[in-house]
């Protein structure tokens, strides 16, 4: 039997977390046995982005046993906006960790989506070794338009689904307001937010379109909370890959926001709306609000197509099935 060392081993509720339980999922049902021990011999082994243990990293490649870096984007928002001492030093910190592992630690980098290759490329250089684009998959069978759902029928429900909205990365959660209040006057709305919003940002959001804090809810519960949505507003500015995306996409979720990040490579045209960001992502200027708002009314009125394409859309390019594939192709099947 294959096995498959994924280090660091992950938990809790973020994307690496979800990630790391629905791979090793993946790989079970393909026969492929896994492990957290860099010391047990294995046919490959995946570093989820980076780790601190770099000496039992390196006694692996000198047993030449095959490391392959997976890699989202670059942590950025701490050069641009001040998010408090901490934050930006762990940022600067999880940043040239990530950057001297893929430098000098692995055979092969898998970079999440093309927005993402490119930036690393063009941030610290093409990598030295061959590298892979793998978009994130989704459990087809868990996430489903078919199930449980409240879905309101007297108001339209705008979602957001993210790790965290706090403090330097709540932009996107004042964005989202902004959003439904326009969308308001010819629609009744409210917006729902899943994930980790600070005190302050909660305090100093005022609007007269009701918003429902929902804090970082267990992630079995993120499907029925898809299906109890109109739209999905991806927040995070110059997303890498986002798994709420995929997540609500395959739930039939639409998923609007605007071109930054990777969002337009996992958004097609009839499965949500991405519109031009109308300034500079990179300096968080403020988006066109308006362009959005003239797109999602479509979105709103034409519930079950865009619904159903979205399904869709998941179905074609989302598999987890197709990721794990993909993994593998790269983990065992193509060593030299």
């Amino acid at each position: 039997m294959s096995k498959i060392c994924i280090v660091p081993r992950v938990d809790g509720t973020g994307g690496m977390a979800s990630f790391r339980l629905k791979f090793e999922q993946g790989l079970r049902a393909h026969g492929v046995d896994v492990t957290h021990d860099l010391s047990v011999d294995s046919d490959a082994a995946l570093v989820i982005a980076g780790t601190r243990n770099l000496i039992p990293l390196w006694r692996a490649g000198q047993r030449r046993q095959r490391i392959v870096q997976r890699l989202d984007g670059v942590n950025w928002v701490q050069r641009v906006r001040w998010a408090g001492i901490r934050y930006s030093v762990r940022a600067e910190y999880g940043n040239a960790m990530l950057a001297f592992i893929r430098a000098r630690f692995v055979d092969h980098v898998i970079y999440q989506s093309q927005f993402i290759r490119r930036w690393w490329e063009d941030w610290y250089g093409v990598a030295k070794v061959p590298a892979t684009v793998i978009i994130n998959g989704v459990d087809l069978q868990t996430y489903t338009p078919d199930g449980e759902h409240d879905r309101p029928t007297d108001r339209f429900r705008l979602l957001l689904l993210e790790g965290s909205l706090a403090g330097g990365l709540n932009s996107g959660l004042f964005h989202a307001v902004a959003l439904a209040e326009k969308l308001s006057v010819n629609f009744p709305m409210e917006v729902v937010v899943a994930g980790k919003v600070d005190d302050a940002t909660q305090r100093s959001l005022q609007s007269k379109v009701p918003v429902k804090f929902l804090g970082t809810i267990p992630r079995k519960k993120i499907p029925a909370l898809a299906r109890s949505s109109h739209m999905m507003y991806s927040a995070e500015v110059n997303p890498p890959c986002p798994n709420s995306v995929i997540e609500s996409l395959a739930c039939g979720l639409p998923v609007i926001g605007f071109d930054s990040g990777s969002l337009k490579e996992l958004v097609t045209e009839d499965a949500g709306c991405v519109v031009p960001y109308g300034g500079d992502p990179w300096k968080l200027e403020t988006p066109d609000i308006s362009a959005l708002a003239l797109s999602a009314e479509k979105i709103l009125t034409e519930q079950d197509q865009f619904r159903a394409a979205a399904r869709k859309r998941a179905e074609s390019a989302f598999g987890l099935d197709q990721m794990v594939e993909s993994y593998l192709k790269v983990l065992i099947d193509d060593r030299p």
